[in-house]
């Protein structure tokens, strides 16, 4: 009996790290059961939490506040992390429309909110917990959270709010999407058709017949056209070689060129004429395609290389070799001398064995240096963070400063370093697997902590009639909003449904959904929309929230 107490309720570090544990396995475990297809996921562990406080169980205060907070800052960060890398190119693609619709939808919700404040008896802070359980956003929650402990007022019934809210915030944009496929969206309408922030490389083969270009060096071509291209080989008399930016191009030279296939049409003109054979196939053996070259792939682990634009190597006129592709999580990329190389990049080499074998050392192609995490980077990238989230903003017409909080300013600056590090020599890079840990573990955490801290009076409150009034309100704040801002990206941008979804589910916050649209459309539409919105409509619920209370309570 004493070793139970000790384990599960007398407080001390023990007794917290097995209780919060304890909630993390038991709702991960449960997180993987699917009702009507549809998976909890790691939300699970916020109601198995609720239930632990509800059977009694507690922790430590002090100790819970850390974990919870601890927990929330790895997850944004990571999550910043890992979409820093893509997420200003992304807006340079479609992705300003994309995330003022999300950012709409964000707006639209909380003024809903707020006009239902005034025509209940729902207080501000206790109508904001429903606001984040409605969007499944824990990270305003904690935004909400950290706001009302400045003012002095208690926070518990706000995270009341969004656990009797949050199922059917998960289960609303689902019903909301379902909706509108059923009834405003035709089958022929639903493309597979991929989208790509970045364009993808096609290799062409072309003759030089074109007079303007006879003798000229390629460096001198390259000035005087619109178009980014790389030269991988030069077949002149019958010979093969790897040309330099020096090379003369000469009547009825043929080149293999990597370009975007937008610039194929262009790079017709410039060069003359182009061969009728496809060199983008997957079954093409290119150490077949000429005896004295070879082209092989290799990985950058070499640190000193992160950052460093690929014309500052100078590889091709040092060691008469060419890179025609680099590859980015498994994403092509034109190579040009301006593309900067990320730890873990695999770039496409072309040249001879010899020379191939000289550079491999200067690039590290190492597998095995990728699979150790660079902790240094995360922990100075969360320290900058905490440090981003507290310094107070001054707003006209606000008393009270705004801070970004523990949950808007790790993943500003999670998406600053996964951008910009690199420039700065940073190794940022994590695996796939390393990234998911990190924030698996975290939002497991926070929403363990959460529950056990909301489960006291938990089911009191959905068992009266201010319990149900809530999940109503919640209901109506999911659906409503989103149904409407789908409908104006559908029937007025003209945007496919997939995209659409994506960026629905992107806006609530919401990765189930996301895992349904997935399982129900073709193609990768829904997956991109939903990263290229998810960062700055998230960051933009947490401040905004924020602002709310402080102006209106």
């Amino acid at each position: 009996m004493n070793l139970i107490e000790t384990l599960f309720v007398n407080h001390s570090a023990i007794q917290a790290i097995i209780v919060i544990s304890l909630c993390c396995a038991i709702g991960l475990a449960l997180g993987k059961l699917k009702i009507a297809g549809v998976s909890l996921g790691v939300t699970f562990v916020f109601f198995v939490g609720i239930f632990a406080g509800h059977l009694g169980l507690t922790v430590d205060n002090d100790m819970l506040r850390y974990a919870e907070n601890f927990g929330l800052v790895i997850f944004v960060y990571a999550l910043g992390l890992q979409v820093g890398p893509g997420f200003f190119s992304s807006l340079a693609h479609g992705g300003v429309k994309l995330n003022i619709l999300g950012l709409g939808l964000a707006v639209l919700t909380l003024l809903t909110a707020i006009l239902l404040t005034m025509v209940t008896p729902v207080s501000i802070p206790d109508m904001m917990g429903i606001f984040c359980g409605a969007t499944t956003n824990t990270p305003a929650l904690g935004g909400v959270q950290q706001t009302l402990g400045q003012l002095g007022i208690p926070s518990s019934t706000p995270a009341l709010g969004c656990a009797v809210t949050y199922p059917l915030g998960v289960v609303g944009v689902i019903l909301a999407i379902i909706f509108m496929r059923k009834v405003f969206v035709k089958q022929s309408e639903i493309t597979d058709a991929p989208i790509h922030s970045i364009p993808k490389p096609a290799i062409t083969e072309f003759e030089i017949v074109n007079p303007g270009i006879y003798g000229h060096k390629i460096s001198d071509v390259a000035k005087v056209s619109n178009t980014h291209f790389v030269i991988s080989r030069l077949w002149h008399n019958g010979r093969v070689s790897i040309p330099t930016s020096d090379t003369i191009l000469n009547q009825g030279d043929r080149v293999l060129v990597v370009s975007t296939p937008e610039d194929v049409n262009s790079l017709v003109i410039l060069f003359g004429e182009q061969e009728q054979r496809d060199w983008n196939t997957a079954d093409i053996d290119w150490n077949s395609v000429d005896r004295c070259l070879v082209s092989r792939k290799l990985i950058v682990t070499h640190p000193k290389l992160n950052g460093k634009t690929l014309g500052s190597l100078r590889l091709r006129n040092l060691y008469g070799i060419n890179i025609s592709r680099v590859y980015r999580n498994g994403v092509p990329l034109l190579a040009t001398p301006d593309l900067r190389l990320l730890l873990g990049d695999r770039i496409v080499v072309v040249g001879e064995e010899s020379a191939i074998n000289k550079i491999e050392p200067i690039l590290g192609n190492a597998s095995k240096v990728l699979d150790e995490p660079n902790l240094v980077a995360v922990f100075i990238g969360i320290v900058l963070g905490v440090a981003l989230g507290s310094i107070p903003f001054k707003f006209p017409g606000i008393s009270s400063a705004v801070c970004l909080g523990l949950a808007g300013g790790p993943i500003i600056m999670g998406i600053l370093m996964g951008t910009f590090g690199p420039r700065l020599h940073l190794v940022t890079y994590t695996t796939t697997s390393a990234n998911l840990m990190l924030r698996a573990i975290g939002l497991a955490l926070y929403l363990a902590c959460l529950g056990i801290d909301s489960g006291q009076h938990f089911f009191e409150t959905v068992f009266r009639s201010e319990g149900l009034l809530w999940i109503g309100l919640g209901a109506f704040l999911t659906i409503i909003p989103t149904v409407i801002m789908g409908l104006l990206a559908l029937k007025m941008l003209k945007l496919d449904y997939g995209t659409v979804t994506g960026m629905l589910c992107g806006s609530m916050a919401n990765p189930m959904a996301l895992d349904y649209a997935n399982s129900t459309l073709p193609g990768d539409r829904p997956s991109i929309a939903y990263a290229t919105v998810y960062p700055l409509s998230m960051f933009a619920r947490v401040l905004l929230v924020q602002i709310v209370i402080l102006i209106l309570m």
